[in-house]
């Protein structure tokens, strides 16, 4: 896992990166958590995912936000740091301009910077989102959401509740041309502290889906 410091809107960002090891092949980025909540790009499910997408051959991208890290800069309540999220974005893509395809997969607040990004970067055709904060953030700027994903919540998580997933993803699945796959993880609490193993197997199970040359989404 390569050490990486690339150029940010605030100054250097810091991350670690996988090249791929093929031509054409596709790229991801993973979000960490909310920066002053304690989340950093070496949070456990930022990595797990960050892994899925390493050993499926991507060139995979995770990084600190501004003021976390070595990552220059400070904390911009989600402005700064989806500024951030493009430039990073831009880097992968000056690294590999033939990637055939683009993903983004982010957790709690990475989710809602991942999502925002999806509406700006039409290269984007899958996203990951681990408990979208739907309780905490407007989320109406999915309209309409321009690319298909999967939504994994924990059934007990008490800091983005159940029931705001639920109907964040009912007003995505009243889109058309897009597919919205949610899965509910018993017994999860919003750090998946026991059922890490069951979410990633939502997400392996979904990427297995996705990645099939059969799969009806594109």
């Amino acid at each position: 896992m390569p050490a990486v410091i690339f150029p940010g809107p605030e100054g250097r960002l810091e991350g670690r990166f996988q090249p791929a090891s093929r031509p054409r092949a596709p790229v991801a980025m993973i979000l960490h958590p909310h920066p002053q909540a304690g989340g950093t790009m070496n949070d456990r499910i930022t990595m797990a995912l960050y892994k899925t997408f390493q050993a499926r051959g991507f060139a995979t991208l995770r990084f600190n936000f501004r003021g976390v890290g070595r990552s220059q800069g400070s904390f911009d309540n989600g402005i700064g740091e989806l500024s951030d999220a493009a430039a990073a974005l831009d880097w992968v893509q000056s690294i590999h301009p033939e990637a055939s395809t683009t993903w983004i997969a982010g957790y709690s607040f990475g989710a809602l910077i991942g999502m925002q990004l999806l509406m700006r970067r039409p290269e984007i055709r899958g996203f990951i989102s681990i408990a979208p904060p739907a309780n905490m953030y407007d989320f109406s700027f999915l309209a309409p959401c321009p690319a298909s994903g999967i939504i994994v919540q924990g059934a007990a998580d008490t800091v983005v509740t159940p029931n705001a997933v639920q109907k964040l993803v009912d007003k995505l699945r009243t889109q058309k041309h897009i597919t919205i796959h949610h899965d509910e993880i018993p017994r999860a609490n919003h750090f998946f502290e026991n059922e890490l193993d069951d979410m990633m197997l939502s997400v392996d199970k979904y990427l297995d889906f996705r990645l099939s040359p059969d799969c009806p989404i594109r």
